[in-house]
């Protein structure tokens, strides 16, 4: 969380209005400062604590205290909070370098000088448009002050995510197996020369449930060809063809993924889907066509669905043919989820992993000034990815996971264990 902190006011009024917001952003500081303060002379006292009986020829202990380091800044969600550190004397040696060991804090490193959640708020900054020369400033006014968000710092970090980011791009797939996938453009203005930068990002779920990031790479407008190269680079790298994948029509990456994947089932964006019906129709008829789609998407099971997209062809049919041609043209892949676990449904009927992580970007407007690259708008990307997928949560019912990806067959959402016998009544 990102707090304002007022600037000096003049006047009774000003003192009146800033004056309770600047006193809570005090307290929340000066708790912050305590408690890391306690935090880090507990780790030391463990530490000494921990090497209490290595003593020397004299017999006086090799780790002891030795006062205090320089206070410092540490930005962190409460605003810039000073740190004074514990410092520690080891006069021990490790015996194969010869050299003398160091304590190092796990809790604030020698080179912290902001905490995680602060490098999460940089990659969006960036993707809305922000320079990164516009980084001290503007965080400056968040956070209370801008130290350690220097120019230089600023560099460092981008270069660093870059490189974690080609890193990511060369990764071994061989030992991860994703069943389900999701695939989405997104187009983000990050002042490029000639083109918007297209994100092709594919998000995918193992097979213990869990949801992971798969490859992120730039695109030239989605197009099949662009997606075809991701797609043939992560199975060069040992990637499993999916058992199902999600995503808009609209994509390149359906032709790409029959060529490359050919026997991975396709599925169809509802969320997607439904923008592009609303768009065929006029807007007095939104909500009746609203309802009549979460009757599709909605239904208990396959036949129902397929029950209620006769009714919407009934009712729009006549008059808007084309938004009914948009349901009807893709049916088999729009309906394709409930093939698979009920569980699952909430899950692959749309590529909502993807729209929620770039929400707050993918539909900004305003290309602002300044020297961007797709070298650093991938890397932010990437950047923002992966803090968003520390907070994803698995699955439903990730057990199932595994036999979807065994064969299992699900009908009407549930599993049926001897899928000959159930379909011998059917043909009597």
């Amino acid at each position: 969380m990102l707090t304002v902190v007022p600037g000096d006011g003049s006047g009774h009024e000003a003192g009146k209005k800033g004056g309770s917001s600047s006193l809570i952003d005090e307290i929340v500081r000066e708790g912050a400062r305590r408690m890391l303060a306690e935090a880090l002379q507990a780790e030391v006292d463990a530490y000494i604590a921990a090497h209490a009986a290595e003593r020397d020829e004299n017999g006086r202990r090799l780790v002891v205290r030795n006062g205090y380091h320089q206070p410092r800044e540490v930005l962190t969600s409460a605003g810039a909070v000073e740190v004074t550190v514990p410092r520690v004397n080891d006069k021990r040696t490790d015996p194969a370098t010869g050299e003398r060991r160091r304590f190092s804090s796990a809790i604030l490193p020698p080179w912290c000088r902001k905490t995680p959640k602060i490098t999460e708020v940089l990659p969006l900054l960036y993707l809305h448009g922000l320079s990164s020369g516009d980084f001290v400033p503007a965080l400056g006014q968040f956070l209370g002050s801008p130290a350690g968000l220097s120019g230089p710092v600023i560099t460092r970090l981008t270069e660093t995510w870059k490189a974690e980011q080609r890193a990511f791009a060369a990764r071994d797939l061989s030992g991860a197996d994703y069943v389900y996938v999701w695939a989405d453009g997104i187009h983000v203005n990050i002042r490029l020369e000639e083109h918007k930068l297209c994100l092709l990002v594919m998000i995918g779920v193992r097979a213990d449930g869990r949801k992971e990031l798969i490859a992120l790479a730039d695109g030239y407008r989605e197009s099949a060809e662009s997606w075809a190269d991701l797609l043939r680079d992560c199975a060069r790298r040992g990637m499993r063809a999916p058992v199902f994948a999600a995503g808009d029509g609209a994509l390149g990456f359906w032709s790409a993924l029959r060529d490359v994947f050919p026997e991975t089932t396709e599925g169809r964006c509802w969320f997607h889907k439904t923008a592009n019906v609303l768009a065929a129709l006029p807007k007095s008829a939104h909500p009746g066509a609203k309802k009549a789609l979460a009757e599709i998407w909605g239904a208990e099971d396959k036949q129902h669905a397929l029950a209620a997209v006769k009714a919407f062809a009934a009712a729009y049919g006549a008059k808007f043919p084309k938004a009914v041609a948009k349901i009807t043209d893709d049916l088999d892949q729009l309906l394709a989820f409930y093939d698979y676990p009920a569980e699952h449904w909430v899950h692959l009927r749309t590529t909502n992993p993807i729209e929620s992580t770039f929400a707050t970007v993918r539909h900004r407007t305003k290309v602002t000034r300044g020297p961007g690259s797709r070298a650093a708008g991938l890397a932010m990307a990437f950047k923002l990815i992966e803090a968003a997928q520390d907070r994803w949560r698995a699955v439903n019912a990730p057990h199932l996971v595994a036999l979807v990806r065994a064969g299992a067959t699900f009908i009407n959402g549930k599993l049926v264990e001897r899928p000959a016998e159930e379909t011998q009544p059917e043909a009597a």
